[in-house]
């Protein structure tokens, strides 16, 4: 199983960018999906979640207003919608999924995360 992410870039000050993030390579349930991003010197933080189904999704403080996370179950697909974007949100952008895979001793949990895509927001 693999994660593909892709849409970063390099964009102005109040510009909007969508991230996208792809799930394959074998047969799983995806339990929860969410992005997380990294600044420079500092640590991985979580940007927003997206629960199985799409109920329920939750967003860090800093983000809330501004960015949209969303699933395309029918393809395994998870978006981030990022408009008015501010220097600060300047990071390598993770998708993280959580998938229930099943091996012959019944399904369980197991975490992947993607290679990280680039943001960055130019004053």
């Amino acid at each position: 199983v693999q994660l593909v992410e892709s849409g970063g870039g390099l964009v102005q000050v109040g510009d909007s960018l969508r991230l996208s993030c792809a799930a394959s390579g074998g047969t799983f349930e995806i339990r929860a999906m969410g992005w997380y991003r990294q600044a420079p010197g500092k640590q991985r933080e979580l940007v927003a979640v997206i629960t199985s189904g799409g109920g329920t999704t939750n967003y860090a403080d800093s983000v809330k207003g501004r960015f949209t996370i969303s699933r395309d179950n029918n393809k395994n697909t998870m978006h981030l919608q990022m408009n008015s974007l501010k220097p600060e949100d300047t990071a390598v952008y993770y998708c993280h999924a959580r998938l229930r895979l099943r091996s012959m001793w019944g399904p369980y949990d197991r975490d992947y995360w993607g290679q990280g895509t680039q943001v960055t927001v130019s004053s």
